[in-house]
């Protein structure tokens, strides 16, 4: 969107690096979405990318926003400080279960939903996922790249404790889920055989992106087990709103899918969203 609107995404950067630094300390508030804003802030680059591009990642906010419905549970795992959720529940008006492991982190989460009075639809958990429920030792510092301290990892004073929750213990029956934690995929998906059953399920956003190296952990293995429960990747494209089979996962996102004709229903039916002056 950025490229097709260079002017405005070249007129929204200026503006916001002049933001940030007269406030560079101070969450301000910038519009997202349909009406939705959010609290960003010099360095939350989990969030700011959204201020230049409109969605900063755009197939698959796109995918979200075309597929979910105000009657679907949507799960945000490793939510950061809630750009998904709020496209979800702000935006799609689904229930959204968001789960994040860093208490400061999640602090601005939570900040995100009561700004646009989401209370009743998005429901904050402070915790990791993993394969079974305990306790983590988690980096704190590291902004979108935070992440549970490996074994063979050397950490320092910028660590935290976290809680871990497993997938499974959610009792909501989510149609869509997103996974994003930073190389920790396989131990999120050895705690959500159970929901990966579900019928309500129908697709997966996840990041493979080679950070499970950290972990011991190899990606192809959680490809297989994908493709084992019904499963196949597939690169969304918004503007013909059309699912790309692709033979792998990607290098960053990928969108699992299985009962590809609901989703079609879906994506072809869907209500357009607006963004820099084009309706999607």
């Amino acid at each position: 969107m950025a490229k097709r609107h260079l002017a405005k995404a070249l007129a929204r950067f200026l503006w916001w690096q002049i933001q940030s630094i007269m406030q560079s300390s101070k969450l301000i508030i910038k519009p997202y979405l349909s009406g939705v804003n959010f609290y960003a802030r010099k360095g939350l680059t989990g969030i700011t990318g959204n201020i230049y591009t409109g969605l900063h990642e755009f197939n698959d906010m796109a995918f979200l926003l075309h597929f979910l419905r105000q009657d679907d549970a949507f799960f945000d795992i490793g939510a950061n400080v809630g750009s998904y959720t709020l496209l979800a529940s702000g935006v799609c008006k689904a229930k959204t279960i968001a789960v994040e492991a860093s208490a400061n982190t999640a602090a601005i989460t939570h900040k995100n939903i009561s700004l646009n009075k989401l209370q009743n639809k998005a429901f904050l958990i402070n915790a990791a996922a993993g394969a079974e429920s305990g306790k983590l030792t988690f980096s704190k510092n590291e902004d979108t790249t935070n992440h549970i301290i490996s074994p063979d990892e050397t950490s320092d004073e910028d660590v935290e404790t976290v809680n871990v929750i497993t997938v499974d213990s959610l009792t909501d029956k989510p149609s869509l889920i997103k996974i994003d934690v930073e190389g920790f995929e396989t131990e999120v998906l050895k705690g959500m055989r159970a929901t990966l059953k579900l019928p309500s399920l129908k697709a997966i956003i996840i990041e493979l992106n080679g950070s499970g190296m950290r972990y011991g952990s190899n990606e192809q293995d959680i490809h297989q087990t994908l493709l084992t429960n019904g499963f196949k990747p597939y690169q969304y494209n918004p503007f013909k709103r059309v699912l790309n089979l692709i033979p792998s996962f990607g290098s960053y996102n990928t969108i699992y899918c299985r009962d590809l004709e609901f989703i079609n229903d879906r994506l072809k039916a869907a209500e357009g969203f607006k963004i820099m002056g084009e309706t999607i």
